[in-house]
């Protein structure tokens, strides 16, 4: 914990001090496991009990985005104009609702180079940012995160149905989405 939170506090550093460097996220990563990987005796067994299968599911789902992405199917559905880019309430309930197609990490992975390339003010990234994180609490498949919770629920015999998850959070995320609609 502290060895990354001491690569955090050089990658704000450098990133403060607007330095042509910058720490990628993989090393925080590897930073922060390194003691464990090579000194613990017990690393067979820690690695032995990583959700692998959830590992390879978000690896396999980035992949799908690349290709998605390579595609240029994403480019050719948006209008030309770019007005779409700096239309708050259409990129936070789009962000939502489209979430529930794709998830809502690799709905962003592919929304940002476009809106990077179309100039988006910062008040359109805050309402794509907003509206994919509450994308989770509309559906159980709004984010990755539910269905990995809902699987581990299933393994405890505890079942989290889509109708029963969506009568509750539908109204739940309407309500936010209005509620974040009024402040940006």
């Amino acid at each position: 914990l502290v060895l990354m939170l001491v690569v955090i506090g050089v990658k704000v550093a450098l990133a403060a001090a607007g330095a042509g460097f910058e720490v990628p996220l993989w090393a925080l990563a590897l930073v922060a496991c390194a003691p464990i990987l090579l000194g613990s005796p017990r690393r067979l067994s820690l690695a032995a009990g990583v959700d692998w299968h959830t590992l390879v599911f978000f690896a396999a789902l980035f992949v799908l985005v690349r290709s998605v992405w390579d595609t240029g199917v994403v480019q050719s559905w948006l209008p030309p104009d770019g007005d779409w880019s700096s239309d708050v309430p259409r990129l936070l309930w789009g962000s939502a609702l489209l979430s529930q197609l794709v998830s809502n990490v690799p709905l962003v992975a592919l929304a940002l180079p476009v809106m990077d390339t179309a100039g988006a003010p910062a008040g359109a990234l805050l309402a794509l940012a907003a509206g994919s994180t509450i994308a989770g609490n509309l559906t159980l498949v709004g984010a990755a995160s539910n269905v990995i919770v809902a699987q581990s629920a299933e393994r405890r015999g505890v079942h989290l149905g889509f109708w029963r998850f969506l009568a509750v959070g539908a109204p739940l995320t309407c309500l936010q989405l209005l509620v974040y609609g009024l402040m940006l």
